[in-house]
């Protein structure tokens, strides 16, 4: 809506209110009239007309204004016009407005019932009012006559008038009456009204008076609670000024309206527990609620955003409701155009919104937010939005990372895949090559000079190391595609720890070098015999390997729980921290590359595939200088109660 918006119902009484005041203190119901559209008017800041003829229900007119028809006891008392209605729906701004046009109409009525010139042809029906001042300290009360009277009665409002130095109220019953008590002539004084009051609200009131009477405010104004005959309590709003003065400054009369505002409150009550249950519920969202509207010249506010959006944008609620900009200036400079873009476009499509944004909060975190609401235009031409801000910062670098993981993967499929493919393809003329250099060697008539048979032996040797490379890597690639059988069953961990440490102690060729096995000898893991003696052949081969002259190899074997260990400690170098933080990698020979000792650099990635394969695990403990553990961890074979050993 181009235009303002109507005040809030609480203005609106209260300027009928004072224009009601203004006819008992002047009895000058044109004036009133005059000075009440004039402050609808600065109100509203739209213009406020009296039009003589009058129309038969509320209407927008041809050229934009809105027609309001004044009417009551019967008769036709003319038109409010306000330019311009900016699209206000006729019936609801009638609604909004029946304060103002129920005090316009009795002023109307009261200014046509006189004899002056401009009389209508009513005005032998209302008999005219005595003034004011003839009841000052009578206590008979201000009469403003039937006709404004009734026309008060209807709009829910109460006249009276207070002659203070006597303390005596006129028109008490009225108000009485609105409570529900029958007339009582012992009930005269402002006393008297004061033993309705709820105790917590007298003060106040009392306090609003001698502001009032004090200089500081020019109108008397208070809403307090009065309890009815039936014992509940009502909330009457009041409004008075003080008409007539003593020569030395003390108040004599005082006059205004009083209006049981009880549904009203009742209504903002709602209204508000309504509003704190949505803010108790949103604090509790991880983003922000929000309504945003878009007025046709462009400006926009936020009517209503919950509490996150200070943490997500940045901004206060109060920021927000006063201007929108104050979201946008957050926004990254390059993202503004787009953003303002889109709003406009849903405006005019009446299609949802989505949008995903930069915001720079005023901590200097940069955040990226995701925005989604959905449009709906009002009858005054506001578009209005219901949406949702959140913040996506992180659900956008998770995405990213997985799809960084997606990729890593598949390259690692595809590493794995041509691993796989070459490995077949070089054992074939691998198997060949070592075939005919053994037939070489066993041909001793053709080849028997010395440097021959050395050549024969480096060939057979280099071919067979390949071949272990070539056969470590098909047993890589397979773990890595989940693709290696398994046959697991029962095997004895003695049996195969003394089998394998035989092969190593010849492989080796190291008398100085001791291999021994301890603990239980009766334990059994549940495994694959085939690939666990392969982990023991890696491990050992390692141990013996690596190990210093006069060192040790030791086997310790324990069950735990439900499950057996099997460790393997040599004397050897030991490994760093950090070098145990790479120990598993693949082809990671740890500095060892140039190094005298031969390897693949892949064995202990492959032990530790295949552990993890027959559902174990495997560490390593190790201190430079001190030697190093390795423990296999595996299920324990179906068997007897397990019993606690401590490893050594």
């Amino acid at each position: 809506m181009a235009g303002v918006a109507l005040p809030a119902p609480a203005t609106l009484l209260a300027l009928a209110h004072a224009a009601l005041v203004d006819q008992l203190d002047r009895d000058d119901p044109a004036h009133a009239r005059r000075r009440l559209l004039a402050d609808l008017a600065s109100a509203t800041g739209r213009q406020a007309d009296w039009l003589a003829h009058t129309v038969e229900a509320p209407q927008a007119t041809a050229d934009g204004s809105l027609d309001l028809p004044l009417h009551h006891l019967g008769h036709a008392l003319g038109t409010l016009r306000l330019h311009p209605g900016d699209g206000l729906p006729p019936a609801d701004a009638a609604l909004a407005l029946a304060c103002i046009t129920r005090t316009l109409a009795a002023l109307l009525l009261r200014e046509n019932s006189g004899a002056g010139p401009g009389a209508e042809t009513f005005a032998a029906d209302a008999p005219a009012a005595s003034h004011p001042n003839s009841s000052a300290g009578s206590g008979s009360g201000v009469s403003a006559g039937p006709l404004l009277r009734a026309a008060l009665r209807g709009a829910g409002t109460f006249v009276w008038e207070w002659d203070i130095a006597s303390d005596r109220l006129g028109d008490i019953d009225e108000g009485f009456e609105q409570l529900g008590y029958a007339p009582s002539p012992e009930r005269r004084t402002q006393q008297h009204w004061d033993a309705v009051i709820h105790p917590d609200d007298r003060a106040g009131n009392h306090e609003a008076y001698l502001r009032h009477a004090a200089g500081e405010r020019d109108y008397y104004e208070h809403a307090y609670r009065a309890q009815a005959a039936d014992g509940r309590w009502h909330w009457l709003q009041e409004r008075g000024r003080i008409v007539e003065w003593a020569a030395d400054g003390t108040p004599l009369r005082m006059v205004g309206t009083q209006i049981d505002v009880t549904e009203r409150r009742r209504a903002e009550a709602r209204a508000l527990e309504a509003t704190e249950r949505l803010g108790k519920i949103a604090s509790h969202v991880p983003g922000a609620l929000f309504q945003y509207e878009r007025q046709d010249d462009g400006s926009a506010r936020f009517p209503y955003i919950s509490e996150r959006c200070v943490a997500l944008l940045g901004v206060t609620p109060d920021e927000l409701a006063h201007d929108a900009s104050a979201m946008l200036r957050r926004v990254v400079p390059e993202q503004r155009a787009a953003l303002m873009a889109g709003i406009a476009q849903s405006a005019t499509a009446q299609l949802p919104w989505w949008c995903e944004f930069d915001v720079r909060r005023r901590d200097g975190v940069t955040c990226t937010v995701r925005g989604t609401a959905s449009p709906q235009r009002q009858d005054d031409g506001r578009v209005l939005w219901h949406g949702y801000f959140e913040d996506v910062t992180e659900a956008k670098a998770l995405a990213r990372a997985d799809h960084d993981k997606r990729l890593a993967e598949a390259a690692n499929r595809t590493k794995t895949e041509f691993l796989s493919r070459m490995s077949h393809e070089l054992r074939t003329p691998l198997n060949a090559v070592l075939g005919f250099a053994q037939l070489l060697a066993l041909d001793g008539g053709a080849l028997q000079a010395p440097e021959q048979q050395r050549r024969l032996a480096l060939i057979r040797q280099s071919g067979e190391h390949l071949l272990a490379l070539i056969d470590d890597l098909l047993d890589l690639t397979s773990i890595e595609s989940g693709h290696l059988p398994l046959v697991l069953g029962a095997v004895p961990l003695a049996d195969l720890v003394d089998d394998t440490m035989a092969l190593a102690q010849v492989a080796a060729d190291r008398p100085d070098l001791q291999l021994q096995r301890e603990g239980a000898s009766e334990l059994a893991a549940w495994a694959d015999g085939k690939r666990l003696r392969q982990v023991l052949i890696n491990l050992l081969s390692n141990a013996v390997k690596y190990n210093g002259a006069g060192g040790s190899v030791r086997v310790v074997l324990a069950r735990v729980g439900h499950e057996v260990r099997m460790a393997v400690h040599d004397t050897g170098p030991g490994l760093s921290a950090a070098e145990q933080a790479q120990l598993f990698e693949p082809f990671n020979r740890l500095g060892q590359a140039r190094g005298k000792i031969e390897g693949t650099g892949i064995g202990l990635t492959v032990t530790r595939g295949l552990v993890r394969l027959m559902g174990g695990s495997i560490t390593v403990d190790s201190r430079p200088g001190a030697g190093s553990c390795f423990t296999v961890t595996l299920p324990a074979a179906p068997g007897p109660a397990p019993y606690n050993c401590n490893l050594p």
